[in-house]
């Protein structure tokens, strides 16, 4: 598997497979009733799939089947000159140059998704920005799939790589805004869960259908998830917070009471709500939600004000959410600065003369791992809090690369083997799941779509910054001092600033409820 692809698989939204997991954390919660448990398993499944979505047929499809599509496999190439009467080319010729821009233009298209998706979903909703992202995949997906030159398939990446980008700012918030609060940061993990099933499921694919035309396949399976995706986000409501801070707040608490189910208080959530306890109280007596149009909005305050939302550079110029801002891009930075892509690349050589599987198979072996791990760790953001969950991330993984780098220089592959694996488990522990619940957590309202923006932005300019230098000085260390091993030194350095960072100027969210008990200033009242 190719260095860029096995980067881009790892970077970085809902699935029908994350069912039993939210079932479980629902239950885990202790307070909702049946009939909130099973409005909020319909929600959860549909917004986790428009990640799965964004991962399968997106990120990692090119990967396994790189060799087949660019007719860099001779039996294909021959096949190709000899089978003129095809309507589609079985491979598209181009040089290693052409593949690599070919596998940027995705994430061009990611960058560009997450600068515009959270002001858009700010101004129009989270729902109809999910909705847009669908198609995007479809129409992505559908030009890859029926590519026959580099320019069809490039722009067809394109597509995929702005739905890609916009859905990773725009369902975290979404969720964010929908589950329940104990339990905030258990549904945010499974972010990063959905993420490695899309992962897992592409490669898979890869793996068994990396022959012949058969890759077009695994393109078509991009634009039938976002066909379903497209279809499952008809049965799912706006998001309470964004009607609520739209002028919509009696809508807004019908939508919430509907989602945490009738009989259950929701007047906590709703306190820095435009409307009143009472409303609230009432609706959460009605079994009906027609029951309550007929009563009118006589309960809730007259008002149409509307919270001033701020938008993408304002974030930064204001004082007040600019700490926010720092800590988000730091945290994302964090997460790809500290090495993880990099042992993504070379895990599979690291791992060679230990495990006896062929390189495919140790992959998905991988990816396995990875996955299992990062389920496992989802409870540790509400157990333990969020910025303990980053510092003991950082600290193994930095950890695990000073370990790595000693490996390799004494040439003891099992102690590479155990390193690696440690290495990502560590990950799944708190820099893979917790920076996407973060900006949510970090401000308020109106600022969370311009954050989430940066949060994300930030994240494919830190892809692109390692993607690009990584294998160079990779390569100039290891001419310079001799051996191999030599940059993992490197990232055992940028954990250790990473860590710093996460405890001067990241602060703790759990338990907060809103951005200025998070930062500890006396709330505003305008």
């Amino acid at each position: 598997m190719r260095p860029r692809g096995r980067l881009m698989a790892r970077k970085a939204a809902a699935c029908v497979e994350a069912l039993k997991v939210m079932r479980a954390e629902v239950k885990a919660g202790g307070t909702p009733d049946r009939n909130c448990q099973s409005y909020e398993l319909r929600i959860a499944p549909t917004t986790r799939f428009v990640e799965l979505t964004d991962r399968v047929g997106n990120l990692s499809e090119l990967n396994a089947p790189q060799d087949v599509i660019t007719c860099a496999v001779k039996s294909v190439a021959e096949f190709v000159g000899a089978n003129v009467n095809s309507n589609l080319p079985q491979c598209i010729p181009m040089s290693e140059a052409e593949f690599a821009a070919l596998s940027s233009m995705f994430v061009l298209g990611g960058f560009f998704g997450a600068l515009f998706s959270g002001p858009i979903s700010t101004s129009y909703g989270r729902l109809l920005a999910m909705r847009i992202t669908s198609v995007f995949f479809v129409f992505g997906a559908s030009l890859e799939t029926l590519a026959g030159s580099v320019p069809v398939m490039s722009f067809g990446r394109f597509l995929s790589g702005v739905g890609a980008g916009a859905s990773t700012v725009i369902v975290p918030l979404y969720i964010s805004e929908v589950a329940p609060p104990k339990e905030r940061g258990l549904f945010g993990s499974m972010t990063q869960v959905t993420i490695n099933i899309g992962i897992l499921i592409t490669q898979t694919l890869g793996f068994f259908l990396s022959k012949g035309s058969l890759w077009r396949i695994i393109l078509a399976v991009g634009a039938g998830l976002g066909l379903l995706q497209g279809f499952g986000l008809l049965f799912v409501p706006e998001s309470p917070a964004w009607l609520a801070a739209h002028k919509e707040p009696q809508k807004a608490v019908r939508t919430l009471q509907r989602i945490r189910g009738a009989g259950n208080s929701i007047s906590e959530e709703i306190e820095d709500w435009d409307v009143s306890k009472t409303a609230a109280e009432e609706e959460s007596l009605l079994q009906e939600p027609e029951s309550l149009s007929r009563r009118g909005s006589t309960n809730s305050k007259a008002s149409s004000k509307s919270i001033a939302h701020v938008g993408f550079f304002g974030v930064i110029r204001d004082p007040l959410y600019r700490p926010a801002i720092v800590a988000v891009i730091g945290i994302m930075f964090a997460q790809q600065f500290c090495g993880i892509n990099s042992i993504m690349m070379y895990s599979v050589s690291l791992l060679h003369g230990v495990v006896s599987l062929s390189s495919s198979a140790l992959t998905i072996m991988i990816s396995l791992i990875n996955l299992i791990t990062t389920i496992a760790c989802a409870p540790l953001a509400d157990k333990i809090g969020r910025k303990a969950c980053l510092l003991l991330s950082i600290s193994g993984m930095g950890t695990m690369s000073l370990l790595l780098a000693l490996s390799l220089r004494l040439e003891i592959k099992l102690l590479s083997a155990i390193a690696v694996l440690a290495f990502v488990a560590f990950f799944a522990t708190g820099l893979g799941p917790v920076p996407f619940m973060m900006a949510s957590e970090l401000v308020g309202q109106e600022a969370v779509g311009a954050t989430q923006s940066w949060c994300l932005a930030s994240n494919y300019v830190a892809t692109f910054i390692v993607a690009q230098f990584f294998p160079i000085a990779n390569t100039w260390l290891n001419d310079r001092f001799g051996g191999k091993g030599w940059v993992y030194f490197g990232f055992c350095g940028f954990a250790a600033l990473s860590f710093l960072f996460v405890s001067l100027k990241v602060p703790e969210t759990k338990g907060k409820k809103d951005a200025d008990e998070v930062w500890g200033r006396v709330r505003r009242v305008d």
